[in-house]
């Protein structure tokens, strides 16, 4: 492990949440100006075993997959061969359909067009075949005029994004960022992991239910609404969660087929140096143009979230300062993934952050342990 001793602070609060039993296993980077300043791991990858979690234990990162998928989609716009302000119908004829025609790439990207979910329950195993789920969103309505609120789509961004990236490469999005990213970069960062790959992952632990809470009877405004959401199996929320359902799989995200399947938003499986490398590619300009990545992180909405109705700010398809991500500097971008996982850049600062873990935490987005840590790197500049 290293610490550069600028950031000993970090490495305290990580190895406390380890000692204090908040951490079953987990692993954090940090580039500063591309440099490695912060390599960190320990605890267990598997408590079935007692395997220790090791430098190269990757870990299923959820919807941080999302800043990666959205990135290769950038890339292609820089080359000319797709335009985020056209309409998706351009190069994906078919998803006119139902009063789409006018939804662009934008939209997709920023989460506002009014697809959030997928109407047809389909069997887990089933969205391997990406092209096909994005047929059935393609045959589909808005569930809200595009362009005039955001709500998160939480599963269906992948599939509607990668449908584009697939229209115009012929490739899935799994296979570009093999190709064009991980690759050539040599980060331990995969979009649909091999076996050998998957042999070794950190194996999740669901969130532990909380104690004796607040009823939602207790709760008023946003949080009431969120808690009677979140018991209601057609709300939604639900609906926007949970199909595909993950957890009809034995061992839920733990299962081969969920590592296998390169999911483009919530299908990374990556060591935190894999995760904080590609940001701190995307920071020193080597994936994106400066003046392109500027532009992708300008905010498109911010406010209230259809689906998960505290306030969120989404760029082109990355997270920026909110309830739901949660930083100390309003420079900062990223994503982060259901549990807790974390991938965060900074271009004013250098910074390059990225966080993975295996002991999940009952919330959608980040969790207290992530907040401590990128909270104290920021403290440590």
């Amino acid at each position: 492990m290293h610490c550069d001793p600028r950031f000993s602070r970090v490495r305290e609060v990580f190895e406390r949440h380890l000692a204090d039993g908040d951490e079953l296993g987990a692993a954090f980077a940090v580039h500063l100006d591309g440099e490695l300043v912060v390599d960190l791991w320990g605890g267990v990858a598997d408590r079935h075993t007692d395997r220790p979690w090791e430098r190269d234990t990757p870990a299923f990162a959820y919807s941080c997959t999302k800043a990666i998928t959205a990135t290769v989609l950038l890339r292609l716009a820089e080359r000319g061969l797709v335009d985020v302000r056209a309409p998706v119908a351009d190069v994906w004829p078919e998803f006119a359909a139902h009063g789409k025609a006018a939804i662009t790439v934008e939209h997709l990207l920023s989460h506002q067009a009014g697809l959030p979910v997928l109407e047809e329950t389909v069997p887990v195993e089933e969205f391997e075949d990406q092209a096909a789920i994005a047929a059935r969103l393609a045959g589909q309505a808005p569930l809200w005029e595009p362009g005039s609120a955001h709500g998160y789509h939480a599963l269906t961004y992948g599939f509607l994004v990668g449908e584009v990236i697939r229209r115009v490469t012929g490739k899935s999005v799994g296979e570009v960022v093999a190709a064009e990213i991980a690759g050539p970069l040599g980060l331990e960062l995969w979009v649909g992991a091999p076996d050998d790959v998957i042999a070794r992952t950190a194996r999740l632990k669901a969130a532990e239910r909380g104690g004796a809470g607040p009823s939602s009877t207790e709760l008023t405004g946003v949080l009431a609404d969120m808690a009677k959401a979140a018991l209601d199996p057609r709300s939604l929320m639900n609906r926007a969660l949970g199909n595909p359902g993950m957890h009809l799989l034995k061992g839920g995200a733990n299962h081969p087929v969920i590592l296998r399947a390169g999911w483009p938003a919530a299908g990374m499986v990556t060591t935190a140096r894999g995760l904080a490398g590609f940001y701190r590619h995307l920071v020193a300009g080597d994936l994106l143009r400066p003046d392109t990545l500027a532009e992708a992180l300008r905010p498109r909405v911010n406010g209230p979230d259809r689906i998960l109705y505290l306030d969120t700010a989404f760029a082109l398809g990355f997270m920026r300062p909110s309830l739901t991500f949660f930083t100390p500097s309003q420079t900062s971008f990223g994503h982060s993934g259901m549990g807790g996982s974390i991938g965060l850049g900074d271009v004013e600062r250098g910074l390059a952050i990225g966080y993975v873990m295996n002991k999940m935490a009952n919330a959608i987005s980040g969790n207290l342990r992530g907040t401590r840590l990128v909270t104290a790197v920021y403290e440590s500049l």
